[in-house]
């Protein structure tokens, strides 16, 4: 597994700033966030101007470009979305569910939303996830599983994020095993409650919440996930850079704890 950061963590702060201290903290790549509003760092307005900044940044702090988060499902900015994703060398780009919560109507109209973007990913040669979010249509293990089995393409996967499952009422690790076989990226981060929200930036540091994320980290290990571990912390865009740091350098400990625990090869070649 290779532990990244979402940068939407630094989104209060420059695209070098979470790069440089994505680095600092340890992790083996970044997950370049593309969300409005919550950071400036790949904008999808103007992706051709932000895309070779991005490549100098991961070959400057030598971090591996994990995946790229861009919520909308709107057909022209996944399309731009993906334009970046293959010039940057990106293999997965990440967006939201959309939709609402037990309508069936808008649950189809998502289905057959992300089954053509799964036709532009695999035009493209990318993979794209999406999770369950809490009030989305696509919001707990049994969309997830309906939604697994109206899109067969191989470019569509889930992105599987536990504080949103814990947030449904579900027990993570028993809802991750019903689903593994399907993820391609993880969203991970801890939760205290039950929501609707995650709880603070640091209350979302692993370790700070209630989910048995060990438990969960230790069903990926069992069954062979190789992904992204990407920590994705919202609300942080007030925080002060040391907050940031800090808040990344403990997700990253315990998340490297866990492996160890778990008996799993750590990613990088120095350890």
């Amino acid at each position: 597994m290779k532990l990244g950061v979402n940068s939407v963590l630094f989104g209060g702060h420059d695209m070098e700033a979470a790069f440089k201290y994505t680095r600092m903290a340890g992790y083996d790549g970044i997950e370049v966030s593309a969300i409005p509003k919550m950071s400036e760092h790949l904008v999808i307005a103007r992706w051709r101007e932000c895309v070779p900044e991005v490549k100098r940044l991961a070959r400057e702090y030598e971090l591996e470009l994990l995946a790229m988060e861009q919520p909308s499902q709107e057909p022209e900015i996944m399309e731009a979305a993906m334009q970046a994703a293959v010039e940057a060398g990106i293999p997965i780009v990440n967006c939201g569910p959309g939709g609402k919560r037990d309508d069936e109507t808008s649950f189809q109209e998502r289905i057959d939303s992300l089954g053509r973007l799964a036709a532009r990913a695999e035009h493209y040669g990318v993979t794209l996830c999406v999770k369950a979010h809490v009030g989305a249509a696509i919001h707990n293990t049994p969309s997830s599983l309906r939604a697994l089995e109206a899109i067969s393409s191989p470019a569509f996967g889930l992105d599987m994020d536990p504080s949103h499952v814990h947030r449904a009422g579900e027990n993570p690790v028993e809802a991750l095993a019903q689903v593994v076989a399907r993820i391609r990226h993880v969203h991970i981060r801890d939760c205290k409650g039950r929501g609707p929200r995650p709880g603070s930036p640091a209350d979302q540091a692993n370790g700070r919440g209630d989910i048995d994320l060990l438990g969960y980290i230790r069903v990926l290990q069992e069954n062979g996930y190789t992904g992204p571990l990407d920590l994705e912390v919202i609300g942080a865009k007030d925080c002060t850079l040391e907050q940031c740091c800090i808040i990344a350098a403990e997700a990253r400990g315990h998340m490297q704890a866990c492996l160890q625990a778990c008996g799993a090869r750590w990613a990088r070649e120095d350890h």
